[in-house]
C-alpha cells in the first residue's frame, strides 16, 4: 500500500502544470467531450507507465549493484531540479482529431508522455520498488487525479492554482526520495 500511495502522490503533484496537463486542457476545449478524453488519458497512461515501471524494474534487476542504486537516487534528485522547470505543450503537436476524442487523446498522451518527468519518475519508482503493477496503478491514478480536473475545469483550474508552489512541492518530494535512498545506501540494515 505504501508503494501505491507514494507513486500516486508523487505523480499527482509532479503532473500539475506539466505539458500533459496542458494537453488535457487543450483536448477538452477542442473536443468538449470529457468522458472519451478521460478514457484516453487512462488508456495511454496505463500502457505508458506499465512499460516504464517494467523497464525500471528490469534494469534494476540487471544492475543490482550499489552503483545503480546510487544512480537511481541521483535520478530522483535530478528530477527535483527538472520539476522546477515549467512545461509547455509543443507547438507542433498535431492531434489526430479525425479519429475522435478517445483515439486522439490516447495517441497524443502516449506520445507526449514519452520522456516526460512522470514517465522518468515511473521508471525510477519501478527500479526502486520492483512492483510493476502497483507502481503503474499508483502513477496512473496520480495522472488521473491531476488531469481529470483539468479536463472538466480547464483554464479556470490553471488560473486558481499556483503552479510555482506545486512545482516546489513536487521537487521537494523527488529530492526527499533521492536523499532517502542515498541515506539507506549509507546506512545498510
Amino acid at each position: 500500500m505504501e508503494i501505491f500511495i507514494a507513486s500516486t502522490l508523487l505523480v499527482a503533484v509532479a503532473e500539475i502544470g506539466d505539458k500533459t496537463m496542458l494537453l488535457a486542457i487543450l483536448l477538452a476545449t477542442r473536443f468538449k467531450k470529457p468522458m472519451p478524453i478521460i478514457a484516453g488519458i487512462f488508456a495511454a497512461t496505463m500502457a505508458n507507465h506499465a512499460l516504464a515501471a517494467w523497464a525500471g524494474s528490469a534494469l534494476a534487476s540487471i544492475f543490482m549493484s550499489e552503483t545503480f542504486r546510487i544512480a537511481v537516487a541521483i535520478g530522483f534528485i535530478a528530477m527535483a531540479a527538472w520539476t522546477l522547470i515549467p512545461d509547455k505543450v509543443d507547438d507542433d503537436m498535431k492531434v489526430a482529431s479525425q479519429r475522435g476524442a478517445f483515439v486522439a487523446t490516447t495517441i497524443a498522451f502516449f506520445l507526449v508522455e514519452m520522456g516526460d518527468k512522470t514517465q522518468v519518475a515511473t521508471i525510477a519508482l519501478g527500479a526502486q520498488y520492483h512492483a510493476v503493477l502497483v507502481v503503474a496503478a499508483g502513477t496512473t491514478l496520480g495522472m488521473m487525479i491531476a488531469n481529470v480536473p483539468a479536463v472538466y475545469l480547464g483554464e479556470k483550474l490553471v488560473e486558481k492554482v499556483s503552479l510555482r508552489i506545486v512545482h516546489r512541492i513536487a521537487a521537494s518530494m523527488f529530492l526527499f526520495l533521492g536523499l532517502w535512498q542515498l541515506w539507506e545506501l549509507s546506512n545498510p540494515a
